[in-house]
Formats: structure tokens, C-alpha cells, sequence
């Protein structure tokens, strides 16, 4: 048998409320989870200051995991602000200065093996390891080149997309599987009538003429927290309008600027789509500056004015 080690693994892992070792974070071969995808998670990133660790928007990524279970019906007893001081306990306890955390409600092993889930319980976890920049070291500066894919995002009536959910996951893994092999970084998904919707796993965002545009939330696209931050920091501290609308195909090759948001992601300039160049070929101003005011913030160079950050090592 081949032993894989996660490269990033740390020390201890929450699950169901108790802490056990990383290697020992198991669930059984029938968990519910693993036949039919009955998973819900989180993406949320852990930021270095010099106040110490700083958590972007916790509360708000957990109030977003709890609508994600209550729309696949696996509610948690736990209530919000308890699952809130375990992820900050699993940040302690790992003694980790910056991470990214991933959270998960899943249905475990029950009775019952049909896709029916509800003989099967709820389960949880809470992990944490150092996860770098998510398109590469240098995608920040220097932008990545995307493609447009065949695969199209899931129409409204087939699965909840404001749902962050595994399954959903299985159509951002084959739109980031396509792009790969075609030698580009990311895809970008289409709707199913042909507007734009989002990367594999990112929000997008187009610069024109000074406005900055991006999918509607009714575009089948994930309400990102991250895009939410930056549509916040362009209509409050840049001044410059937000349109949130839906976007054909060609209008992002006609773009001054384009660029991917996410807890991963965070602000990546997309520089070359399908092998045009967008704009200068390079990272845009507008981009630039919501870049550097969103690390200055999460990084703690820059008054928290949205109180966004959550102290880990608060008494």
C-alpha cells in the first residue's frame, strides 16, 4: 500500500468537538459522505500581523457554512459563536501564526446506505495547515492566464449554488482539470445560457471604462465573501462604481482589467484569456490598488474599519 503524507499536515484536527492527531482524523469507508458527496465546507484564511494571528471574517464564513447545511438539511446543534471559538481553539491549539482553515459539515456513518441521508449523523471537523498563494507564488504580481471552459456551471433548478458544497466541487474540478491540460491556470465557467459566472473556484471581476463589473449573485455563482469585501472597498474607499450584472463572453477579452477574488485566490489579475491579452497584459491599476488596500488590511497595516479581523489569541 502506497502511504501519502500531506505535505502541510499539522498537529491536531477538531472533530465533533474533540481534538485528535492529525493521523488519527478518520471516518469510516461507508461515511455517507464519501458514496454521494453530502458535504458542506468553508475556505477561510488565518493572516500574520503584528498583533498576532487575525482571522478575515470568521463569523461571517460560519454564518455562510450554517446556510449551507440548512439547505441540504444537516443542521448543527452547536450554535455559530461555539463553532466560531473552536476554529480560533484549532488555530490555538496548532500554534499557527497564518493558515487557512477549512471547516466541513458532513453526513457520516449511519444506518442507512440509500441516498436518502437522514439515517446517517451529522458530523464535523476543523482543520488548519499553511496553504501558500492558490494559482502560484508570483500569480499575485504577475497575473495568470485563464481560458474559458466547455464545462458550463450548474443551472439554478438542478443544485443550490449558494450552497458550498463538495458535490458542487466535482464541476470546479473538471474545469480546472481542462484548463490544466490545455496550459492555462484557471477556467472560467459559463452559465447555462452563456453569460459569465466564476473560475473553478473564485469569484471574477472585470474593469471597463473606469466601472467595475461583476456576475450577479442569480448567475449561479457562489456569494463570495471575499467578492463581497471588494465590492465593498471599490464603492467605499475607491469611490468608483460597482455593477453587478450579468457579463457575455467577449466582454472580458474587451476588459481593462480582470481579476479572480477568493479566500484562496484572494485578488489574482487574470492577464491573458484564451491567449488574448487583457488590457496591458499586466495587473491594472483599479486591480492594483484594491489588491494592496485588501493585504494591507487583512495583514494589518490599515485600519479595520469593517471590523473584519478576529483576533485568534484574544482573552
Amino acid at each position: 500500500m502506497v502511504v501519502r503524507n500531506f505535505e502541510k499536515k499539522t498537529e491536531w484536527i477538531c472533530i465533533n468537538g474533540e481534538f485528535v492527531k492529525w493521523d488519527d482524523a478518520k471516518i469510516h469507508i461507508l461515511s455517507h459522505c464519501i458514496h454521494y458527496g453530502s458535504t458542506v465546507f468553508e475556505g477561510i484564511r488565518c493572516y500574520k500581523t503584528e498583533k498576532g494571528p487575525m482571522v478575515m471574517r470568521l463569523k461571517e464564513h460560519i454564518e455562510r457554512l450554517y446556510n449551507s447545511a440548512k439547505i441540504y438539511r444537516m443542521s448543527l446543534d452547536i450554535p455559530v459563536d461555539d463553532f466560531v471559538e473552536l476554529t480560533l481553539e484549532t488555530i490555538r491549539r496548532n500554534n499557527m501564526q497564518q493558515c487557512y482553515i477549512r471547516p466541513i459539515i458532513y453526513r457520516g456513518y449511519g444506518n442507512s446506505m440509500g441516498v436518502d441521508p437522514s439515517g446517517n449523523p451529522v458530523d464535523y471537523a476543523i482543520m488548519v495547515w499553511d496553504w501558500g498563494k492558490y494559482l502560484g507564488p508570483e500569480a499575485l504580481e504577475k497575473g495568470v492566464n485563464a481560458c474559458i471552459s466547455s464545462w458550463r456551471r450548474l443551472a439554478p433548478d438542478t443544485m443550490p449554488t449558494y450552497a458550498k458544497a463538495g458535490s458542487n466541487y466535482m464541476s470546479s474540478a473538471l474545469i480546472k482539470m481542462e484548463a490544466i491540460a490545455n496550459g492555462y491556470d484557471e477556467g472560467i465557467a459559463l452559465d447555462v445560457i452563456g453569460y459569465v459566472t466564476e473560475g473553478s473556484g473564485e469569484n471574477i471581476f472585470m474593469v471597463k471604462d473606469g466601472v467595475l463589473h461583476t456576475p450577479p449573485l442569480s448567475c449561479s455563482i457562489l456569494p463570495g465573501i471575499t467578492r463581497d469585501s471588494l465590492i465593498l472597498l471599490a464603492r467605499n474607499e475607491l469611490k468608483i462604481s460597482v455593477k453587478e450584472e450579468n457579463i457575455n463572453r467577449e466582454a472580458l477579452y474587451l476588459a481593462d482589467e480582470l481579476f479572480f477574488s477568493g479566500t484562496a485566490s484572494e485578488v489574482t489579475p487574470v492577464v491573458m484569456l484564451d491567449k488574448i491579452k487583457i488590457g496591458s497584459g499586466k495587473i491594472g491599476p483599479i486591480t492594483k490598488k484594491l489588491q494592496q488596500m485588501f493585504f494591507d488590511i487583512v495583514e494589518g497595516r490599515r485600519e479595520d474599519k469593517y471590523n473584519w479581523l478576529v483576533e485568534v489569541n484574544k482573552k
